[in-house]
């Protein structure tokens, strides 16, 4: 079975990966740091930003293809897919845009990721059982 739905939220959370991954370097070259981050807030938090959607995106992606594959409901797969994406727009903006602090968009980011893990999680592991 092709998981159609999951490689196209598999490709937006690509372009996500490459936009952050832009970030960072741009930053590190407008500031001259190869390597680290010379303890400049601006580059730390560019830096978390990708990492965290590099965390949590393989293991989404993951739970959301064994979703398809086992014949999810599309329902589950593009509210999944959905929350994923989205919630992995707003966490590096809430994250930049509260200077590293509290800000609505890196909670209701982690928030959207996080329910996106569990959904597919749970679905999962009720269909091994039944």
């Amino acid at each position: 079975m092709a998981l159609q739905w999951t490689g196209f939220y598999a490709a937006w959370i690509g372009l996500i990966t490459l936009a952050l991954a832009w970030q960072v370097v741009r930053q590190r070259r407008q500031l001259k740091i190869g390597v680290g981050d010379a303890d400049n807030r601006g580059l730390r938090l560019r830096v978390r930003a990708h990492a965290n959607l590099t965390e949590y995106a393989p293991i989404a992606l993951i739970l959301l293809g064994c979703s398809e594959a086992s014949g999810a409901p599309v329902w589950l797969v593009h509210g999944g897919g959905l929350a994923l994406v989205l919630g992995r727009v707003l966490h590096p903006w809430g994250l930049l845009g509260g200077n590293g602090g509290y800000h609505i968009g890196r909670f209701t980011g982690t928030l959207l990721t996080w329910l996106s893990i569990l959904v597919s999680a749970l679905y999962l592991l009720v269909m091994a059982l039944l």
